[in-house]
């Protein structure tokens, strides 16, 4: 608009100075004139820059409001865009929080389970302190051990085996005595020796170490020296040649065979032998095999009679069952003749007496017409 009236105010200016150029006017005239445009210019000036300024105001708030209007546009967009970010936020952080209380409350249930387990083990622990530092208890330990040995591998109480009961010809009580098939028995002692052991594997002095050593030896040699007093291989109550000494702790019994191989050799001499709860576990299982071999085996003349008794009545029955095939094969063999060559035969003298019945219906017939 500026330049406009800019362009406008020169071209009047250049038209006034034509005009005068042209017409040849004197100098006072151009001064009025000049003067008089002057003074229009001066009128028409604030006129038309009011109204550039009115004119620059609305197209400034037409942009103004353009630009506003796309802000608001973009404005909101971005409050959309903000909104679901912090939905999604909101959903992330709830999520979060849910699976964290659930961490937690699951870790607070492993710690207070972990806090119990500890407890249970802090107490067996103790209990089996106090059973394994009590000679009674290890010993009664042992025999449970053992008893419950027995009872997984099948063996029934006062049936197969029988606990604690007295020798004949004999005061000894061996702690369990099974009963082979044919009623031979095993004798079996559960022995626990663990003090000096114990103490073995508790200092780290390495002369102590081999003191408490040799005295654990000692302590197994005495085992099987008791065993081997008592009477457990005894031919007059029918006993086995050997005698089994149970070691209810596999730790011990593998420390026994792997480091001192010299005490479980001279046991042997004796006819004294180890088991440990796996080994032991392996000798009844054998035993119970055998219950099932010698029960086969007592009975393999009964089952001999059985297979010759069925093999004789199986020729009677293959006699007769062959007589009745023969039976069956004249039978259909007269079944093929009669409804064959019999049967064929048959029909052949229907067809000859039907044959003669269309004869004299036939001179019937010839007769009718002669007359």
């Amino acid at each position: 608009m500026i330049e406009i009236i800019i362009a406008l105010l020169a071209g009047i200016c250049f038209g006034v100075g034509i005009f005068f150029v042209l017409k040849g006017g004197n100098k006072n005239d151009s001064e009025r004139i000049t003067q008089d445009i002057e003074s229009n210019l001066r009128q028409l000036l604030p006129l038309m820059m009011r109204e550039s300024n009115e004119h620059l105001t609305e197209l400034a708030k037409e942009k103004l409001q353009s630009e506003s209007k796309q802000n608001r546009v973009d404005m909101e967009n971005k409050r959309g865009e903000i909104t679901r970010i912090v939905k999604e936020l909101e959903g992330y952080l709830k999520t979060s929080e849910k699976e964290r209380i659930d961490s937690m409350a699951a870790l607070k249930g492993a710690v207070e389970e972990s806090r119990a387990i500890t407890k249970e083990l802090s107490v067996s622990t103790e209990g089996l302190k106090k059973v394994l530092s009590n000679n009674q208890l290890r010993g009664q330990f042992g025999e449970q051990v053992a008893d419950d040995l027995l009872q997984m591998a099948g063996f029934v109480p006062n049936v197969d085996y029988y606990f604690n009961k007295e020798q004949a010809g004999s005061e000894t009580r061996p702690d369990f005595t099974i009963l082979l098939p044919d009623k031979t028995k095993i004798n079996v002692d559960s022995k626990f020796p663990y003090n000096n052991l114990q103490r073995m594997t508790e200092t780290e002095d390495k002369e102590l170490k081999k003191k408490f050593q040799k005295a654990f030896a000692r302590d197994v040699k005495e085992k099987v020296k008791q065993v081997t007093t008592r009477d457990y291989i005894n031919p007059d109550d029918k006993t086995v040649d050997f005698v089994i000494l149970f070691i209810p702790n596999e730790m011990i019994f593998s420390y026994i065979y792997d480091k001192m191989p010299e005490l479980w050799q001279d046991a042997m001499t004796k006819k004294v032998v180890f088991a440990g709860p796996f080994s032991f576990t392996a000798i009844l299982r054998m035993i119970k095999q055998s219950y099932e071999n010698f029960r086969v085996q007592s009975n393999i003349h009964n089952i001999i009679g059985h297979v010759k008794a069925f093999e004789k009545e199986f020729d009677t029955f293959s006699e007769s069952f062959l007589k009745i095939g023969d039976r069956l094969g004249s039978l259909q063999k007269q079944y093929d003749t009669v409804s064959t060559t019999r049967f064929n035969q048959l029909t052949r003298r229907v067809e000859k007496v039907t044959q003669e019945g269309m004869i004299e219906e036939s001179k019937e017939e010839k007769t009718l017409l002669d007359l």
